[in-house]
């Protein structure tokens, strides 16, 4: 037995891996920024996770405090600097920095540094659709 259970039984591999190029244009564009670029999908991933890579302009923004009921959520910067809330104070993130948030924790992040910034944000398990991105939470909001 290995654990976990294995999700793949065929015996020879198969040919599924995934390639984007770093110049692909973002599938999600708001207006004034940020830009987004879906990485995985949990549709890709069979609901494993989802990968976004977010990109912020110079201009102030980010969701407000928010939670998820049934997904975490995890913050690698990339560059630039990105304020994030974690329950009890903002955090000015920088390259290499790394922020976790579990079920239920409250979080929020925000570029405030009047410089471009871009980080990756991990979700898991991904939603089968694509939708986990439409737009920015509002204040208060539960996603």
């Amino acid at each position: 037995m290995t654990y976990p259970e294995p999700r793949y039984l065929g015996e020879t591999g198969e040919l599924s891996a995934t390639y984007r190029r770093d110049d692909q244009e973002p599938e999600l564009k708001y207006p004034g920024g940020p830009n987004v670029h879906y990485l995985a999908t949990g549709a890709s991933t069979h609901g494993l996770f989802g990968l976004y890579r977010w990109e912020m302009g110079p201009a102030p923004g980010g969701p407000d405090k928010h939670f998820h009921r049934a997904i975490s959520e995890s913050f690698y910067i990339l560059s630039g600097t990105v304020r994030i809330y974690d329950g009890t104070q903002w955090t000015d993130a920088k390259r290499g920095d790394f922020v976790h948030v579990p079920e239920g924790g409250i979080h929020a992040f925000r570029n405030e540094s009047g410089e471009p910034a871009s980080m990756l944000l991990h979700f898991a398990p991904g939603r089968a659709a694509r939708g986990l991105l439409r737009r920015p939470h509002g204040p208060g909001e539960q996603a």
